[in-house]
């Protein structure tokens, strides 16, 4: 009766971990292939879809406002610089915040929207994600974590903001920006040259 038992549970957990081994196999996008769509209400109420932007070049970008990497993007002007830029263009840009509730960067929507106003954040929509369900489809690690999908809802890009894993605004000026190299090469018809890259920052607060 003992044996049985203990094979009973050897075989429980191990059920256990193959799932949780094929949850996270499952969670990770990869990049070529066709970006997972999922459906988002934003700060204001309003419902988001990947699908609805088919057709336009979309950023996916993971949002803590108490993440110093963040910080340093943000008092810097240098993501608000990139999604002036790019939404005038015709890209959606969606920061999604995936902090759970109790969890550091996790605000009710109002709050939130006086984070944006506070630092002149200019994405097309602050999309909330509290049970954390887009981040771990996408296998967002860090804020930011960045992913760029082009008009055929394929993934093109995903990792790092830039080549400068620091917290120094200084750092800004000599970085390479992954995003914005893979959206000018996409957009204008180009290979994207680095598809993957490690993201860095604090990680997702699920």
């Amino acid at each position: 009766m003992k044996g049985f038992l203990n094979c009973a549970v050897l075989t429980m957990i191990t059920g256990m971990f193959i799932l949780a081994v094929s949850s996270a196999v499952h969670a990770d996008v990869t990049v070529g292939d066709e970006a997972p769509d999922f459906v988002l209400t934003d700060t204001y109420g309003v419902s988001h879809s990947l699908s609805q932007y088919e057709g336009k070049f979309v950023v996916l970008e993971w949002l803590n406002h108490d993440c110093p990497f963040i910080q340093k993007h943000y008092r810097s002007g240098n993501m608000q610089h990139l999604q002036n830029e790019y939404t005038a263009k015709g890209v959606i840009w969606l920061s999604i915040n995936s902090s759970a509730p109790g969890k550091g960067g996790n605000y009710p929507p109002d709050v939130a929207n006086q984070l944006s106003e506070k630092v002149g954040a200019a994405p097309t929509a602050v999309l909330l994600d509290p049970e954390g369900t887009v981040g771990h489809l996408y296998g967002a690690k860090t804020t930011p974590h960045m992913f760029v999908i082009n008009s055929k809802q394929q993934l093109i890009y995903q990792g790092a903001l830039d080549d400068k894993p620091s917290t120094h605004p200084a750092d800004i000026e000599s970085a390479h920006n992954y995003v914005r190299a893979a959206l000018d090469q996409a957009m204008t018809g180009k290979k994207v040259a680095v598809k993957s890259t490690p993201a860095y920052g604090c990680s997702v607060k699920y």
